[in-house]
């Protein structure tokens, strides 16, 4: 099976049919199987439950195969009678809908294997001149499980909430920035990317989610168990956990009411799984992968900025409010609502440009800050008083 060919989703579910054993485990077992294999750490070395041969398959490939998988189990574990394929693709859609994700190019097409293997391409395979693939790890696969926990929620009714993913995002979030925080010492990366989630927090809500409303959205076991999972994986970012993060990860198991053992578990399966992968994963040869993710992000962003400069300042001339707030952010902080109407109208300028619509996805709103930061420098200099030509 050829995961980057035509006809892959066909071939995998005849493959499927023959070893369809995974689907008769339970939910956690099958959680865990993703985990070891490393789907919920967004770095993937093999397939889940063995299904298939792992052969030569890239990573992208892998990750294209287990998100498969996964929305397979999920979708036979809810008893729906609707077909596997006409489901999966009626989710995106509702998902497009929801205005996160960027599907636009394929949802009006004839719902088959061909229109899903398009779909998981785009979700999966981030084009080298939309992202690099330090970022690709860090964020954005690490984000797809969102995507099997939103999936059985749709099964229940065919219906997705945008409360139920923004709750879980907006969680996932502020949870993440209480990990960051607890680390013993910080060095300027790590105070850095703690600001780029705090300004990204500020943009999903007028006021940022507290961590009693993040502990409150998080319901289910799965849930649970993913949220302490990326905690793990986010404290681990200087290559180990120390007392105080351990601390942190103890109390958060605590609110969530999950048993003291399952996150000293998964304190151990992270380190376990980036001692054995740490030459195989590009973030872990960096000293500090706080440092990558910020670096790589902030020349990824100006990359784009620049590459989409004429029309990105076509656009905003166009849009007279937002050309005022992001001038005014050049000489102030911009207040909590401004910053929302930023990002609001943002978004819809993106969705018009297919090279930004990486900022559709979910995790592209920590950017935001970025973008707002390059952007004053396609606007004329008579906008910025303070503005120095290089």
């Amino acid at each position: 099976m050829n995961p980057s060919a035509k006809g892959w989703i066909k071939k995998l579910l005849k493959e499927v049919a023959k070893n369809n054993s995974f689907l008769n485990v339970e939910s956690e077992t099958f959680y865990y199987a993703l985990r070891d294999c490393g789907f919920i750490y967004g770095s993937n070395f093999d397939v889940v439950c063995n299904v298939i041969s792992k052969k030569d398959l890239t990573d992208e490939e892998l990750s294209k195969t287990n998100l498969c998988l996964a929305l397979i189990y999920t979708h036979k574990n809810s008893g729906s009678e609707i077909p596997f394929i006409e489901s999966v693709i009626n989710f995106y859609t509702e998902i497009n809908e929801l205005k996160t994700s960027f599907f636009l190019g394929f949802l009006g097409e004839k719902k088959s294997n061909e229109q899903l293997e398009k779909i998981i391409h785009k979700r999966i395979q981030i084009d080298d001149n939309f992202i690099t693939k330090n970022f690709n790890y860090f964020i954005i696969n690490a984000l797809i499980y969102v995507d099997i926990l939103a999936y059985e929620t749709f099964l229940k009714s065919e219906s997705i909430s945008i409360e139920y993913i923004k709750n879980l995002e907006s969680s996932i979030e502020a949870i993440s920035l209480g990990a960051l925080k607890s680390k013993a010492s910080k060095n300027k990366y790590d105070n850095s990317l703690i600001k780029l989630f705090e300004s990204s927090l500020r943009y999903h809500n007028n006021t940022p989610i507290t961590y009693p409303e993040a502990i409150k959205n998080i319901k289910t076991n799965l849930e649970k168990y993913y949220i302490l999972d990326l905690e793990c994986m986010a404290t681990w970012s200087d290559k180990t956990i120390d007392q105080k993060e351990q601390l942190f990860l103890l109390q958060l198991s605590t609110d969530l009411q999950v048993d003291t053992q399952h996150i000293k578990q998964s304190m151990k399966t992270v380190n376990t799984f980036y001692h054995v992968h740490r030459d195989q994963i590009a973030l872990l040869s960096s000293n500090n992968m706080a440092q990558s993710f910020y670096n790589n992000s902030s020349k990824m962003v100006k990359k784009l900025i620049t590459r989409n400069s004429k029309r990105l300042y076509q656009e905003l001339k166009d849009s007279k409010e937002l050309m005022v707030l992001l001038t005014q952010s050049t000489q102030r902080d911009l207040t909590p609502l401004e910053q929302k109407k930023v990002q609001e109208q943002l978004l819809d300028i993106f969705k018009s440009i297919p090279s930004l619509a990486i900022f559709l996805l979910p995790g592209g709103a920590l950017l935001l800050p970025l973008v707002v930061k390059f952007i004053p420098k396609l606007l004329p200099s008579a906008f910025d008083e303070n503005r120095i030509e290089e």
